[in-house]
């Protein structure tokens, strides 16, 4: 289930946002070695001011969080635009009302192991589903985001194959790339195909707030 926080609300939310930080800082100070702020054991940047909406997977059983990524326009500040530039052809920039940015995709260690005759675990489905199914309440066509070489096998198994734009650089131990992924009910079927989900991954009652802030 995949649970939808604005970025105004993490103190009403403070366990789930507190165990997505915890994750982050595993994944990209831990694992990825990138250049990040960790604070307590939790990672947090500047864009995590903006307002952004996360898109947090909670076990519908225990509630354990376990994984998470964030949405922010790209008519605002963002990663591409503001952090990783160099991966954008010279003098070329991503902003439009209809292209949001995805970044922090993250998820628990044992998260991303598959479950048998599955490509993909549970949760990077669920998250990738829920990307197009705000995307498609948000009016959106495309949306943007930086990714480590390891995603791109991912997001082929899913369906959902990144146009690359710009050229890949090496960013921390990994190849890193900028990529864009159609908003549509023909691509959001093509992840719940490849990921074997039936119906919507959003839980009603965050998606009726969505877009309160």
């Amino acid at each position: 289930m995949i649970i939808l926080v604005n970025g105004n609300e993490q103190a009403d939310y403070a366990y789930l946002t507190n165990k997505m930080f915890r994750i982050r800082a595993k994944v990209f100070h831990e694992r990825l070695k990138w250049d990040v702020n960790v604070v307590d054991g939790l990672e947090k940047d500047r864009f995590d001011q903006e307002n952004p909406l996360y898109l947090i997977s909670v076990d519908e059983v225990s509630g354990n969080v376990r994984g998470s990524l964030r949405l922010l326009p790209t008519t605002g500040p963002n990663m591409l635009r503001d952090v990783f530039p160099i991966l954008l052809p010279p003098g070329e920039v991503v902003e439009s009302a209809t292209i949001w940015e995805s970044s922090r995709f993250s998820m628990e260690p044992g998260a991303e192991t598959p479950e048998p005759g599955r490509l993909l675990s549970s949760v990077t489905g669920e998250l990738l589903a829920a990307i197009e199914e705000v995307g498609l309440l948000a009016g959106l066509t495309e949306v943007v985001s930086v990714f480590d070489a390891r995603m791109v096998r991912i997001f082929r198994s899913a369906g959902c194959p990144a146009l690359i734009i710009g050229r890949p650089q090496r960013i921390g131990e990994c190849m890193t790339y900028a990529g864009l992924f159609e908003i549509s009910e023909t691509a959001r079927d093509k992840i719940r195909a490849a990921c074997g989900i039936t119906g919507s991954v959003l839980e009603p009652q965050s998606t009726r707030r969505l877009f309160a802030a």
